[in-house]
């Protein structure tokens, strides 16, 4: 697989986002940990979890034992997976999501996601969302404090606007070296902010990144094929003999060398093929026929 940098590490250019592994619906263990390690077969070295990843009243932290019992019963080397987790949101017993920024708190919720997740510093910590009852400086702080303490070795922010980003900028400097927003073919609202991590340096995983193609499933459903939206996806699929997921990936990286996609996966043949992109290289023409694939309305 390709690489790319986040911050002074070197990962695999497709992570995997391990949310569908750890919410409701989610799979069983066994199915859960055969898709972790199918992904790491393929050569993905990012794993992205959250301590409110967990189905409606479960207990916080779930995703990310999920995610240590995965790699502990890997039985290859795992020493160049980093582990990406977020703090500053969590879950309702009727499954909604609240939103903590708390300086207090973020510090108590790292603290935990670093025990969970084997008791070393954790790899790549993210603000999961500003708080609007909280000066976002003041949550940005305390991520400043977890790094200096040796929590947190790199620090990176989520949902955010390009002002946001370069007030953590400032307050974080260069241990911020990641932005986590929703981008996808279908939405394409944070392209100011992909555009400013571009020119910052700064890695952009784009959340929910098959937004308008995931309907169309591996197992051959074409429920989008008719889409004028999309349907350039599909026709480039059907010409590579890939599925358009795949090239719907292929496509993010091709925005910006800072895009690192995080797809979740529920099976092991879905996380093979999303790795697979990595490696997808499409042509000028196949670039242009998919940026006039845009959202209706």
């Amino acid at each position: 697989m390709r690489h790319r940098m986040l911050g002074d590490v070197r990962v695999g250019a497709v992570g995997l986002g391990t949310m569908p592994l750890s919410i409701e619906g989610r799979p069983d263990e066994a199915r859960a940990f055969a898709t972790v390690h199918a992904a790491l077969d393929a050569g993905v070295t990012l794993l992205d979890t959250a301590d409110s990843y967990h189905p409606p009243g479960g207990d916080p932290g779930e995703g990310e034992l999920l995610v240590a019992r995965a790699l502990a019963a890997y039985g290859g080397n795992t020493d160049d997976v980093l582990v990406a987790t977020k703090g500053g949101r969590g879950r309702t017993a009727d499954g909604g999501w609240t939103v903590d920024g708390r300086p207090e708190h973020l510090r108590r919720a790292a603290q935990a996601s670093a025990r969970r997740l084997g008791g070393g510093a954790i790899g790549l910590y993210q603000l999961h969302k500003p708080d609007p009852a909280v000066p976002y400086a003041e949550s940005l702080g305390a991520i400043r404090e977890l790094l200096d303490a040796g929590t947190v070795r790199l620090a990176g922010i989520s949902n955010v606007d390009t002002g946001q980003i370069l007030l953590a900028r400032e307050i974080l400097g260069d241990r911020l070296v990641s932005v986590q927003n929703r981008y996808s073919p279908a939405v394409r609202e944070s392209e100011p902010e992909l555009r400013l991590c571009a020119g910052l340096g700064l890695a952009f995983l784009p959340w929910s990144p098959l937004g308008g193609i995931s309907q169309s499933s591996l197992d051959g459903a074409s429920a989008q094929e008719e889409d004028p939206a999309f349907g350039a996806f599909h026709r480039v699929a059907r010409a590579r003999g890939v599925s358009p997921q795949r090239v719907a990936l292929a496509w993010l990286l091709s925005r910006s060398g800072t895009v690192l996609p995080i797809p979740g996966a529920g099976r092991p043949q879905s996380a093979r093929d999303s790795a697979g992109a990595a490696d997808l290289e499409l042509s000028a023409e196949e670039l242009s026929a998919l940026e006039g694939s845009r959202p209706v309305g």
